[in-house]
C-alpha cells in the first residue's frame, strides 16, 4: 500500500502541478498508510520507517550486471523521481556508485516521471540521443514514458505475476533480471 499510494501521489501531484520533492511523497504516503490501518506511529518511528529509503539495498543480480557493462560503450547513469542526493546516498550505501557517471533527478523541472518532459530532461543531462537511449526499469509507467519520447527500453520483469499495462506502448524488450541486459543491449 505504501509504495502503492507513493506513486499515486507522484502521479496526482505531477497533473496537478504542485510538486514536493519525492521524500515528502513518501512521507505523505506513509501517513496515509497509518491512517487507513489505524496505526499510531510517533514521529520517531516514522523517521525510522523513512529512514529505510535511504540505505535500501540494491537487487543481488545488479552488481553483475553493471560489471558486465562496465566497457566505455555503455554510459550509465541513474534516473529518478528521487532527488540527486538521495539516488546518490543510495548508489553509495548499495555500492555501485561507481558504475554511475552521475544521477539525474526529476527534481530540477519540478515534475515526476512518466511526464515526457522528464526524459528529454534526462536525454539533455546525459548528453544522450533519444534513439540511442536506453531506460531500464522494472516499473511499467516508467518505461512507457521513456518509450512514448523515442527512447528504448528494457521493462525487468521480476515475477511472472506482474503484468505490463496493457496499452498500445509496448517496452522494447522484456528481461527477468539484469543479467540479461548486455545481451539485448
Amino acid at each position: 500500500t505504501w509504495r502503492d499510494k507513493q506513486l499515486e501521489y507522484s502521479f496526482r501531484r505531477g497533473l496537478m502541478q504542485r510538486y514536493e520533492n519525492f521524500a515528502v511523497v513518501t512521507r505523505n504516503a506513509l501517513d496515509y498508510c497509518c491512517a487507513l490501518y489505524g496505526t499510531d506511529l510517533s514521529e520517531s518511528q516514522r523517521g525510522e520507517l523513512m529512514a529505510v529509503y535511504g540505505v535500501l539495498p540494491a537487487f543481488a543480480d545488479v552488481e553483475g550486471a553493471l560489471s558486465d557493462l562496465s566497457s566505455d560503450d555503455f554510459r550509465k547513469y541513474a534516473f529518478s523521481n528521487g532527488n540527486a542526493a538521495a539516488v546518490e546516498g543510495l548508489l553509495v550505501n548499495a555500492g555501485i556508485r561507481e558504475h554511475f557517471l552521475g544521477a539525474v533527478s526529476v527534481d530540477d523541472l519540478e515534475t515526476f516521471k512518466p511526464n515526457p518532459a522528464v526524459y528529454h530532461h534526462f536525454l539533455k543531462e546525459s548528453g544522450a540521443v533519444a534513439d540511442e537511449a536506453w531506460l531500464v526499469s522494472s516499473n511499467p509507467f516508467d518505461v512507457m514514458g521513456a518509450v512514448s519520447i523515442g527512447m528504448k527500453a528494457a521493462w525487468v520483469q521480476r515475477s511472472d505475476k506482474v503484468v505490463f499495462d496493457p496499452w498500445e506502448i509496448e517496452p522494447t524488450v522484456v528481461i527477468h533480471g539484469l543479467g540479461e541486459l548486455k545481451q539485448v543491449l
